[in-house]
């Protein structure tokens, strides 16, 4: 179990070599890092050590990769059982009965609705493989060109998939993004793009769009395809509401604009159902899948209709399409999920961890919102000491939200951060992750949250 003292000394002496190592080596594109400075010995369920021998609660979880934590027995075993088997490990899009047994399962796990009338396709080993797939997907098939996205959208950082992503700040020295990109408003209850918030914002949102959708003066050509997630993730861990999407997918389906539904983290339980589209009760056209899916090893696919299935034999591929291993340890977590219950676990979880939060908010200036789906929360850090909006909503904190990320983590506890202007410090726990350990981890955030929040506050009164 990580130290409840505070470790004044991260990096530790081992950590720091390699990470002055990694900064010389490394591009400069690399990011956690900077932000939690740890070199890692071992992990095994929700903890982590590093090279030091410091132990950290893990609520990163490889960005939501790691439904079972870090090295769960049922993904070792499979795994093992792959390598000593003889089976391939590599082999491109030729069938396996690891990979025969995978599709069933996969197909079997998904609403009747959509999985009856369902094909699949192996992508490279990222979601951003499965984004550009898809995109490639539903333009063939519909032989249009634009396609629609939503404000606060993540979909990857390949250079369509980054085209569709709403964060302005990796898209500002790449030149020459995929054309036609249309973003739309997503409902987002804190910061309305309507300034009113509540039922009323989301239903102006989807009249909006159903509105451009039919204006023949709008400037949009007919969409190849709309992207959505049903929970913006490294968006802020903003959830849709439930009608907006049944109102998507009507406004979608009656203009036969094909629906992309990203679960790429939100897949295998992470929302408190299997997939989050099932919290709406629509059936997609596209969905996406990586991450959870690989039982902690790449993988990425895309399931959709039929109908979208007019690709030519090659039309689209990827050397490692075929990892045997990946599919054999994510078909023993799948099963686990099930097996054990986790999804609605997920939401028991959830529940607890909201309540603790939610009571910090009331103890605390500067946490703005507290918000998700399932094991999916994010926790809005706020400037009271500006002026609210019209909305009650008072403007992003990005130095406190940075502060209180590095507090959690000197009191072994890895968070984070994401939404607009990276200050929504975001919870993405492992669905093993036991009630104990969530009243532990909150605990540490709020000790985090109150030494960062009085050091804020030292530093403010050292200026006037």
């Amino acid at each position: 179990m990580p130290r409840a003292d505070y470790q004044t000394s991260l990096p530790g002496y081992q950590s720091q070599q390699y990470l002055n190592r990694q900064a010389q080596r490394e591009s400069n594109a690399r990011s956690y890092p900077r932000r939690i400075p740890i070199a890692i010995r071992e992990a095994k369920g929700v903890f982590i050590t590093d090279t030091d021998g410091n132990q950290y609660f893990d609520c990163l979880a490889g960005a939501g990769t790691l439904a079972l934590g870090h090295n769960h027995p049922v993904a070792i075993a499979a795994m093992r059982e792959v390598l000593d088997s003889s089976l391939p490990l590599h082999t491109l899009d030729l069938t396996t009965p690891v990979k025969d047994q995978f599709v069933e399962e996969l197909f079997a796990s998904l609403p009747a609705g959509f999985a009856r009338n369902a094909r699949i396709q192996f992508c490279g080993p990222t979601g951003a493989d499965a984004t550009e797939a898809a995109v490639k997907l539903v333009k063939t098939a519909t032989g249009r060109r634009s396609m629609l996205s939503f404000h606060g959208g993540y979909h990857g950082m390949t250079h369509g998939a980054l085209s569709l992503t709403g964060n302005l700040a990796p898209k500002q020295q790449v030149a020459n993004l995929m054309p036609e990109v249309h973003f739309l408003p997503y409902p987002y209850n804190y910061r309305c793009p309507f300034g009113i918030g509540g039922e009323f914002g989301h239903r102006l949102s989807s009249h909006y769009i159903e509105h451009i959708l039919t204006d023949p003066e709008s400037g949009i050509t007919p969409p190849a395809g709309m992207i959505l997630e049903i929970v913006q993730g490294e968006g802020g861990a903003i959830p849709a509401p439930d009608r907006w999407v049944r109102e998507i997918r009507r406004i979608t389906r009656d203009r036969g604009i094909p629906l992309i539904v990203d679960e790429i983290q939100t897949g295998w339980g992470r929302t408190g159902k299997l997939y989050a589209f099932e919290h709406a009760g629509i059936v997609p056209d596209v969905v996406l899948l990586s991450k959870a899916i690989g039982g902690s090893l790449p993988l990425s696919v895309v399931l959709y209709h039929k109908d979208l299935d007019q690709w030519s034999p090659g039309a689209h591929a990827g050397t490692f399409r075929g990892n045997q291993m990946a599919m054999a340890a994510g078909l023993a977590t799948l099963r686990y999920i099930q097996d054990f219950g986790l999804v609605d676990r997920a939401q028991e979880l959830a529940d607890r961890l909201m309540g603790h939060l939610r009571q910090l908010q009331g103890d605390s200036r500067c946490i703005g919102e507290v918000r998700g789906r399932g094991l999916m929360v994010g926790v809005e850090i706020v400037n009271t000491e500006a002026t609210a909006s019209d909305l009650g909503s008072y403007p992003a904190h990005p130095l406190l939200a940075r502060r209180i990320q590095s507090e959690c983590l000197s009191r072994g506890l890895i968070l984070e951060l994401g939404g607009r202007h990276g200050s929504v410090v975001r919870f993405l726990p492992p669905l093993i992750v036991t009630a104990e350990q969530l009243d532990q981890i909150c605990e540490r955030f709020a000790a985090a949250l109150k030494a960062a929040e009085g050091l804020m506050s030292a530093q403010l009164a050292e200026v006037s």
